[in-house]
């Protein structure tokens, strides 16, 4: 273990107009500079300086489209270091401050995406659904598999489960979510069913935010395929 390049780190992600950086990037996207001075209410010369010590440290990727560039996170163990961060700076009595504030708060708990799969009380019960039905299983913190079950378990929401071959990242694993302190499922069978769920129109994401409101026809596919008890513990966070 390097501790100078641990406590370098530390020291990045420390920084406040950084932070807000970064948590703006935790939706899985790409943003301008500009967009991400907006997010850490920093002057575009000072989110450079900022980024341009992020992207060194390798907690971010530049990405050069014609005479735009753009930020996003580097990789998703990036946003899984967020995501600890953010379980570590929530209180223990459950209560979060939301990255906004107002009325979308009830909706980041409903639904919202972690980097590139889905978390709040819909991702929990994504997760204790394929848990219950064997289509995954867990393996401790960190590790998971997709077992057989997982292709006919999928079939009525029309997502054809590809080939998960061995690779660097895991074809699933537990990512503990902040608000609900269960379980969400990432790896790249979590992505794609956040994909999945965005492309059907299913989930729509709201402006600013990583929250994701559920469509009528969303609502309708899902309650189907989670069953009504779990989909009452989707919905009630919004009539809370």
């Amino acid at each position: 273990m390097n501790t100078n390049r641990l406590a370098h780190v530390a020291a990045l992600v420390g920084e406040p107009a950084r932070t807000a950086m970064l948590l703006a990037l935790m939706d899985g996207r790409a943003l301008t500079a500009r967009e991400l001075a907006e997010a850490a209410r920093v002057s575009p010369a000072t989110a450079s300086r900022h980024l341009g010590l992020l992207v060194e440290a390798q907690l971010l990727a530049l990405e050069r489209q014609g005479r735009h560039r753009y930020h996003r996170l580097a990789s998703p163990e990036v946003a899984r270091m967020l995501e600890g961060l953010m379980q570590l700076a929530t209180p223990a009595s459950g209560a979060h401050r939301a990255v906004v504030t107002g009325p979308r708060d009830a909706a980041l708990r409903t639904a919202r995406t972690c980097y590139d799969h889905l978390a709040g009380r819909l991702g929990v019960a994504i997760a204790a659904h394929l848990l219950h039905e064997g289509a995954i299983a867990f393996d401790g913190e960190d590790g998971g598999r997709v077992t057989g079950r997982a292709a006919a378990l999928l079939q009525p929401l029309g997502l054809a489960l590809p080939e998960l071959p061995a690779a660097r990242r895991p074809a699933c694993r537990p990512c503990l979510d902040w608000s609900e302190r269960r379980p969400h499922l990432a790896g790249r069978l979590g992505t794609l069913l956040c994909a999945h769920c965005l492309d059907s129109g299913w989930l729509r994401r709201l402006p600013g935010s990583r929250a994701l409101q559920i469509t009528p026809p969303g609502a309708r596919v899902l309650r189907d395929w989670l069953g009504l008890a779990r989909w009452q513990d989707v919905v009630e966070a919004g009539a809370a």
